[in-house]
């Protein structure tokens, strides 16, 4: 994806509509190119779309509320709002939510069981964060089951997102104790999307979450390259977090 086109769904994503000779003026691009890449991007055609009077938005903005993210997610809300609810309660907003997008929750493979699983290990992380960290998380933002798909280009599948207030953890779980390397590879591969989505002003960290193992914290060299990703059992969850947060500093 070009550099050009993600700057400018950036642009269109922090703000409530746009015009393109705005958008040129602010990236200090011509105004051909603009409307050349409004017209013809892939990721135009997907993530942003236009009003009657010419006016640019995105379909999730790039700033706290993410308004539109509700859209594509089984569940969506703030932390505060998620821990507001029963578990039944929230079992029934995830089911309708994944109605509505068109996810099959079919528990022929223990479906709903894993998703209970998650919601404890998420749980047990904020119990952590209310005895360690200040109000803020409360804040922010969760989502469970996001599904973007809506042509080829842009294709986004998470279990559970934690938006902060500059990060967006990409949570994947499995109810095992220990990760087979096609699960790492599959715990980032939709970064890259995370990261459009979400704009620059957002760092996206992939975590794998092993809820069948205990005690287990460590990063993992992810396929050929240099990158190490997060493995953590439930228990060791908010370890993640506070690497990159630093509340124990």
């Amino acid at each position: 994806m070009r550099q050009t086109d993600r700057e400018i769904c950036a642009v269109i994503c922090r703000r409530d509509g746009i015009l393109a000779r705005e958008i040129a003026r602010e990236l200090d691009l011509d105004r051909q190119t603009v409307n050349h890449i409004l017209y013809s991007s892939p990721l135009m055609k997907e993530l942003c779309w236009q009003d009657r009077d010419f006016r640019w938005h995105g379909l999730v903005r790039q700033a706290r509320p993410h308004t539109g993210l509700q859209e594509f997610a089984g569940y969506y809300d703030s932390v505060r709002g998620f821990l507001a609810l029963s578990e039944d309660a929230w079992m029934a907003r995830l089911e309708e939510g994944c109605g509505n997008i068109g996810r099959s929750l079919s528990d022929a493979r223990g479906l709903l069981h894993s998703f209970r699983d998650c919601r404890a290990v998420l749980l047990g992380l904020f119990a952590d964060l209310r005895s360690m960290a200040g109000p803020a998380w409360l804040d922010w933002e969760i989502a469970f089951e996001l599904r973007l798909k809506r042509t080829r280009h842009v294709r986004l599948y998470a279990d559970v997102l934690i938006i902060t207030e500059d990060r967006v953890f990409s949570l994947e779980f499995k109810m095992k104790k220990a990760a087979e390397p096609g699960e790492l590879l599959q715990a980032a591969k939709y970064c890259p999307y995370l990261e459009i989505l979400f704009g620059p002003d957002y760092e996206v960290i992939p975590v794998l979450v092993l809820t069948g193992a205990r005690e287990l914290y460590s990063f993992e060299p992810l396929g050929e390259t240099d990158a190490l990703l997060p493995v953590c059992s439930g228990d060791m969850l908010f370890n993640v977090f506070d690497e990159y947060l630093g509340f124990l500093d």
